[in-house]
């Protein structure tokens, strides 16, 4: 009995294996981060952050500051090696993606 090799578990290892949502989401970060560095990575937190939450962070500065830093601190004693793994994938992802893009434009082929 011969035995199929399945990439799926392949493909998940990688990162590949994003919704095309997320990864197109991915790539364009990547891309505005490339661009214009971090000042794009600040504007897509903002853009996820509610107007009432903004609104909060308008109204008590220092407050949302101590907060911020709090569950900065909290993550990185906590939660460090998954979310530096985590934002590692997504940027490796991004960055292959651009070089798959790259690649088909410049007549290189890649399958998609």
């Amino acid at each position: 009995m011969a035995t199929t090799r399945n990439d799926d578990h392949e493909r998940a290892a990688a990162g590949m294996d994003y919704d095309f949502p997320i990864r197109e989401k991915a790539t364009q970060l990547g891309n505005a981060l490339a661009e214009s560095g971090p000042e794009a990575l600040f504007e897509e937190i903002e853009n996820l952050l509610p107007e009432s939450w903004r609104e909060h962070i308008r109204t008590f500065p220092i407050a949302a500051v101590v907060l911020g830093a709090g569950v900065g601190v909290w993550l990185g004693m906590r939660k460090g090696d998954e979310v530096i793994a985590a934002g590692t994938a997504m940027i490796t992802s991004a960055a292959m993606q651009n070089v798959t893009n790259v690649m088909k434009n410049a007549g290189g082929g890649g399958d998609d």
